[in-house]
């Protein structure tokens, strides 16, 4: 299928062939009838992907910050690899699109095939979007009408919380296509509107639908406007959907609202806010998110969960059905804001000159009939007849973009499939590290005879089925860790490993065992007891990401925690026999991720590891202590080893290495030549086991048996 990508990093716009994205559970497949290019939102991403990186880095001094902290952590090189390779990342364009529905996913009951829907998908020709936002379209509106429904409702969202009453003076400052569609449903709302824009094509669209819009570039001082056209009370409230850097916009709007006015703002502005200026007046500000309540909540836009309607009246996807009822009752009028229609392989005649374009709705036509459904893109011609190493990859996030395909460089590694959810990410990395085929389907790989490893590298609560799935397809297994996020998964990857009819081999991304810094000191240690102290100053994740979800994640301790777990028992050459956890705070949750977990060992070696989210980020993430036979070595941050009372070792520095790079080297010649694994899978279970007794010994407060 064909989408339009954006480059971040030069700003180029591209129309891309993308495999055709799977119906996940709770979502429906749409075949893109139309599209509507926000030229307001996707010129802004267009001008700052086209600007240099200085101009880039000015406009995010936040990120800026963020960077420099991990220079004093990492290292320059391994930060400004990162850096660019999240700028090489492609951008999907677009977030308003009408269709048909192709495919209905698993508990999807409210939509069927063949149904028109409006929906927040991409600029392609099919998008897979969860129900909670995806709407029917009624019959007497047409595709080009339907397809202001998403952008009309970002307007609405503004307008629910102004919460305006009849008869009141609403100013809208923007009458760009957000502004025009928010001012005629405020009239609609039995409103007086005023609104103003320096576009005096827009102002002439206000004032036919009943707005009273001006141009203050033509002497109209816009406080002054408000002011007479009030008796110097001033505006009820007023609506900000204009987008501009200065700080004039939230003053005029202060100084133009009457006592306890209220101001909205839906638009990008500077927010220097002067005190005085809301101080006196009492005035309330608010900042509008999106479509309207659950927007950015996963729970409600990928799980599917809807707000009750008696609590939260106006969700987005009832947002969506509003603004679609006033285009069919008629009182929104949407088909005088088309500027343009063109083909999507015209595409360029919008995003050539979108900079300096005058337009207020660009839409984007696709071809209509029957369309083949292909989910395999050929990316690169290659041969793996001969090949004993060729490797599918299933996930093309962070990981496998920032460290997975550039530890496999070298490897031996032939790689012929990526598989991606949406198939935007699978087919650009691809592209970039010599990978045959871009999927979104995993059987392409699966039953495919030439390839001998699936590497996963998926979030951890698909590790488990996609872990038993390659076992049945016979063939090895790489998963990054954790390999289970309970004791139920693991036990089912334990049953499918130690069948009689399995021989492939599972290997876990317990990557720092096979840093040159730990070999060393594996070296070193020899056969003693040991103690061993491991900190990771893993840094603060807000708390509502997924990475502290149970049920996705199985927390950071079961995650991140198992790392280094496994990493001293790799030291100690022992197995954990008993765990012992303790959280910081009076009542810690299971999900903690501030905590030191103390480890028992079968050859009494001891170890601790301190896994806190509270310490600074400019500090190494990573820190080692090895005690033993009145000897010392710690190890910094994969940079820098140092040994006490060592004979013949003093220090060993390089550059940050946690051992990615070597392990795959093995790996691959695990593939190629046989012999052992270069894991024992024995170490696997007894590590991830280790995790979640340390799990239940935070819920138990004692110690607790690792059970063989």
């Amino acid at each position: 299928m064909k989408q339009i990508l954006q480059s971040f990093k030069t700003g180029v716009t591209d129309l891309a062939e993308l495999p055709a994205p799977k119906v996940k559970a709770g979502q429906v497949l749409i075949q893109t009838t139309r599209s509507l290019v926000s030229l307001g939102t996707e010129r802004m991403l267009v001008e700052f992907g086209k600007a240099s990186l200085i101009q880039k880095a000015r406009q995010q001094p936040d990120k800026v910050k963020m960077v420099l902290d991990k220079i004093k952590s990492e290292g320059l090189m391994p930060t400004l690899e990162a850096v660019f390779s999240k700028l090489e990342q492609p951008l999907p364009l677009g977030y308003c699109n009408v269709g048909k529905v192709i495919e209905v996913g698993a508990g999807v009951d409210d939509f069927k095939v063949g149904d028109r829907v409006v929906s927040n998908g991409q600029h392609a020709e099919f998008v897979s979007i969860p129900k909670n936002l995806v709407a029917h379209i009624p019959d007497n509106i047409s595709d080009e009408e339907a397809v202001f429904t998403v952008i009309g409702a970002i307007g609405l969202q503004g307008i629910r919380l102004v919460k305006p009453t009849l008869g009141e003076t609403i100013v809208v400052i923007g009458l760009g296509l957000v502004g025009l569609l928010t001012a005629e449903m405020l009239v609609a709302n039995g409103c007086n509107v005023i609104g103003y824009d320096l576009d005096d094509n827009k102002v002439a669209i206000a004032n036919s639908k009943g707005i009273q819009a001006f141009n203050p570039a033509k002497g109209n001082n816009p406080v002054n406007v408000v002011m007479n056209a009030t008796n110097q009370v001033g505006a009820d409230a007023v609506i900000i959907t204009a987008s501009a850097k200065t700080n004039a916009i939230i003053k005029d709007a202060a100084n133009m609202s009457r006592k306890r006015g209220r101001i909205v703002l839906v638009g990008i502005i500077g927010l220097n806010i002067a005190r005085p200026d809301f101080y006196e007046k009492e005035l309330s500000f608010q900042v509008s998110c999106s479509y309207g309540p659950g927007r950015y909540d996963d729970e409600y836009e990928i799980n599917g969960t809807d707000y009750p309607l008696p609590f939260v009246r106006w969700t987005e996807k009832r947002n969506f059905e509003a603004v679609l009822k006033l285009i069919s009752t008629g009182k929104l009028q949407v088909e005088e804001l088309i500027s343009e229609v063109v083909d999507l392989e015209d595409f360029d005649k919008i995003y050539g000159d979108i900079g300096s374009s005058k337009s207020i709705a660009s839409i984007i036509k696709y071809k209509e009939g029957e369309k083949s459904l292909s989910r395999k893109v050929k990316v690169h011609e290659k041969s793996f007849a001969a090949s004993k190493s060729t490797v599918g990859i299933i996930g093309a996030g962070n990981f496998a973009k920032m460290t997975l395909l550039p530890a496999l460089k070298g490897s031996a590694a032939d790689l012929k499939y990526i598989s991606s959810s949406g198939g935007v990410n699978g087919t650009e990395l691809a592209k970039k590290h010599n990978i045959a085929y871009s999927v979104t389907e995993n059987k392409e790989m699966l039953t495919d005879d030439e390839v001998n490893m699936v590497m996963i590298t998926t979030r951890p609560n698909h590790h488990v089925p996609m872990v038993l799935e390659t076992l049945k397809h016979n063939k090895h297994v790489f998963v990054e860790k954790p390999l289970a996020i309970n004791p139920e998964g693991l036990q089912a990857v334990m049953d499918a490993y130690y069948a009689k009819d399995n021989k492939n081999s599972i290997t876990v991304g317990f990557n720092r065992r096979f840093s040159p810094h730990i070999e060393k000191m594996k070296s070193l240690v020899g056969n003693n007891v040991l103690n061993v102290v491991a900190t990771m100053n893993a840094g603060h994740i807000p708390y509502e990401m997924w990475f502290h979800d149970m049920d996705v994640n199985g927390g950071r301790i079961i995650a991140e925690g198992v790392h280094y777990i496994d990493l001293i028992s790799y030291l100690t050459g022992s197995k954990v026999k008993s765990v012992m956890m303790n959280a910081m705070g009076e009542n810690p949750a299971e999900n903690t991720d501030n905590a030191s977990i103390l480890l028992k060992y079968e050859n009494g070696s001891t170890g601790v590891v301190n896994y806190f989210s509270n310490g600074a980020k400019s500090y190494s993430k990573e820190r080692l202590e090895v005690y033993f036979n009145e000897s010392t070595l710690i190890m910094d941050n994969f940079r820098q080893t140092k040994g006490y009372n060592i004979k013949g070792f003093k220090k060993m520095k390089t550059k940050l290495n946690k051992g990615h790079k070597n392990q795959f080297n093995k790996l691959m010649t695990f593939l190629k030549e046989g012999g052992d694994p270069i894991m024992p899978f024995e170490d696997v279970v007894n590590a991830t086991k280790a995790s979640f007794a340390a799990i239940e010994s935070l819920k138990t407060k004692q110690w607790v048996d690792v059970t063989e």
